[in-house]
């Protein structure tokens, strides 16, 4: 689906946050919105979880706060990104309904006292949450201060995967609409494996927790079941609003390591503006480069137009089992990534740090210790760079590099019986976008079977599930002269998880010349060694070439001899195929002799960085725009020449990009 275009508009790069008034008390206000002028801040998210305060009991509104804050708001110029407040459920409801409340696999009902305490399924919480929709959708629609509505919150963090009997006659429904046919079902899930055809409909439930592995196909089937029913729930939403406010609608996706559950590429055609909440992830090994990687899918998923960060931290977090304080300048450096990747706003969670609840010790943009702080004089300077950098909203990103990423993969790979459980999906696609990331180029992130004209390399990493029609797509675009480099458990099983057969690598194995026979994991901390030096971990394949020519074997481990690293003209291009993980620097290099010859450079010559450097360009019609974001510990030269924004000077040849900077130059001409 897709919805006529209502576009967000502002006037520059937006610079906000989350504000939760209902936590103090309106002197408090007066103070808060006085220093959000202070620091810039010109978008304010209000009424994210307001519904217990302006619907205390059932029926019954009670808009006096939310009016007045919305009316202090927009008479100090803060434009409101307005919450429907439906992301928690009040307590009257769950005493009354307790129906609407979630089950998990187990079996088990979740007691309120969370968010998200709700069936996306159930049809009590719907009419519930909808009644407040239209009610705050009819009060606040045409109001001048609403700039953009917020439909409930993260859908899907907590509550995506609901196992109840609503929920199964729902999942019910929506198999009978996919497949028609309880024959056809059976088909598609291999029900005639251990004894599990079913005869009727009635027979079918959610995959809850069983005393063996659980059936792959009907596991994949309810991902996609509950990514769709709560798009379905979104659009319940947004169709309330549509008639009722001009405003553009939108809600926060969840791009990130740790959230799986959503199809956002499903998604995304609903979105007005599609919006991102992105938290370092300090558990990862190369957190920068998943922040790089989470904006560019952010940039894919609005097919390249800007998009919003609706949320990020200064510091730490409160939900990581190390909650890391940011490093001075860190959040500066990682709000300018995500605008050089294509954001056309900077917002926060949240505005004053909370004193209570589970979040209190989450960082802010005021934080505890006040004004006389580091983090809050960072939030000025950032909001300073924000203002003087406003020309370049409106602008693209430039990327000669195509990455394919696929949430369905991602569930088909993550079963519970797989070759290795050392392995996951995200493992492929960080390794593989780390290294683009780190040779300094601009990435794409897109989805199975998109167009590919508009590149030179294109990067296939564990695609695990593909369909015949996605994988021709890439195949087609190597014969007509394109790069493309496919990794390991590519092409493994089609779109019912059917494994393909004749050798893996499935639809894509006559254009990478090679037929994979057996999958050979080797063990968690188990180093391989390949024949043209280089090392790899976790995965080895027992293959051979039948028309590739082999760049490197397997020197050891239990595929000696075999293909690691293959090389195949198809056509008029050259298809590449990885039968490994290679270790981070040996899989750069790779990467950077394939990307050298299909003619792929980074947006600038630097020189020093120590390779952590993001150079990215944005091109609007009337100016470039190179973004170069110093992470490492020692400066770098970049050859550019122009207008620097952050500093306010001109640039003649080489700028210098001191450690933890960041300059964005608007370039004398067309680059």
């Amino acid at each position: 689906m897709t919805v006529p275009a209502r576009h967000f508009q502002h006037d520059g790069i937006a610079f906000g946050c989350d504000y939760n008034p209902e936590q103090w008390t309106p002197d408090v206000w007066d103070e808060d919105i006085a220093l959000m002028g202070e620091a810039g801040v010109d978008l304010v998210a209000i009424n994210i979880f307001g519904w217990s305060h302006i619907e205390p009991r059932e029926g019954e509104y009670d808009f006096r706060g939310l009016d007045d804050i919305i009316g202090r708001l927009h008479a100090a110029g803060i434009r409101v990104n307005l919450g429907t407040g439906t992301a928690s459920t009040p307590a009257w409801l769950t005493t009354a309904y307790p129906e609407v409340l979630p089950m998990v696999e187990d079996g088990t009902r979740r007691y309120p006292g969370g968010r998200q305490a709700w069936c996306p399924s159930s049809p009590v919480f719907r009419a519930a949450a909808l009644r407040l929709v239209e009610a705050v959708a009819r009060r606040y629609g045409d109001h001048p201060a609403v700039a953009l509505w917020h439909v409930s919150n993260e859908l899907g963090c907590h509550n995506a995967l609901c196992y109840c009997d609503v929920s199964a006659a729902a999942f019910r429904r929506w198999l009978q609409a996919k497949h028609g046919t309880i024959e056809a079902l059976n088909a598609a899930w291999g029900t005639a494996f251990w004894s599990q055809t079913y005869s009727d409909w009635e027979e079918i439930l959610p995959p809850r927790a069983t005393l063996s592995s659980r059936n792959p196909g009907q596991m994949l089937d309810f991902h996609r079941f509950s990514s769709d029913e709560l798009l379905s729930y979104y659009r319940a939403e947004a169709e309330i609003i549509r008639p009722l406010s001009a405003a553009p609608v939108t809600t926060n996706f969840m791009v990130t390591a740790h959230i799986e559950n959503l199809d956002y590429w499903s998604w995304a055609g609903d979105m007005d503006i599609v919006a991102n909440d992105h938290y370092l992830d300090h558990r990862l090994a190369d957190p920068t480069a998943e922040l790089a990687f989470a904006a560019d899918l952010s940039r894919g998923l609005g097919a390249g137009a800007p998009w919003l960060l609706m949320e990020h931290s200064t510091g730490a977090v409160n939900w990581q089992p190390l909650n890391k304080p940011k490093a001075p300048g860190e959040a500066i450096r990682n709000s300018l990534t995500h605008v050089a990747r294509g954001a056309d706003g900077v917002c926060f969670f949240q505005w004053r740090a909370s004193v209570q609840g589970s979040e209190k010790f989450h960082s802010a943009m005021l934080p505890h210790a006040g004004t006389d702080s580091a983090v809050w004089r960072e939030v000025v300077e950032l909001g300073g760079i924000v203002d003087r950098i406003g020309e370049v909203a409106g602008s693209r990103v430039e990327a000669d590099v195509a990455l394919v990423f696929s949430w369905e993969s991602w569930w088909a790979t993550q079963t519970e019986s797989r070759p290795s459980q050392a392995l996951g999906y995200l493992d492929q696609i960080h390794a593989a976008y780390g290294a683009l990331h780190g040779l300094g180029l601009t990435v794409d992130i897109v989805p199975p079977g998109a167009e590919l004209d508009a590149y030179r390399l294109v990067v296939v990493p564990g695609l695990h599930l593909v369909r015949e029609a996605d994988a021709a797509v890439v195949t087609d675009w190597i014969a007509a002269g394109g790069t493309a480099v496919v990794t390991f458990y590519s092409g493994t099983v089609d779109q019912d998880d059917r494994v393909w057969t004749g050798g893996y690598t499935g639809p894509f194995r006559e254009a990478l010349g090679i037929r994979v026979e057996e999958f050979a994991p080797v063990a968690p901390g188990e180093t391989l060694r390949l024949t043209d030096g280089s090392t790899s971990t976790l995965w080895s394949e027992r293959a051979r070439v039948t028309t590739a020519e082999t760049v490197a074997s397997f020197a050891d481990g239990p595929a000696t001899g075999a293909p690691a690293i293959t090389r195949n003209v198809w056509g008029e291009g050259t298809a590449w195929y990885l039968a490994t993980h290679l270790d981070t620097a040996d899989y750069r290099a790779l990467l950077g002799g394939i990307a050298e010859a299909a003619g792929v450079r980074p947006a600038a010559v630097v020189r020093g960085g120590d390779g952590a450097l993001e150079i990215v360009r944005r091109r609007g019609a009337d100016a470039a725009y190179l973004f170069v974001v110093n992470h490492g510990p020692t400066a770098a030269l970049a050859e550019a020449s122009g207008f620097e924004l952050v500093t306010e000077s001109s640039v003649t040849g080489d700028i210098e990009v001191p450690a933890g900077a960041v300059r964005i130059i608007r370039e004398e001409a067309a680059a």
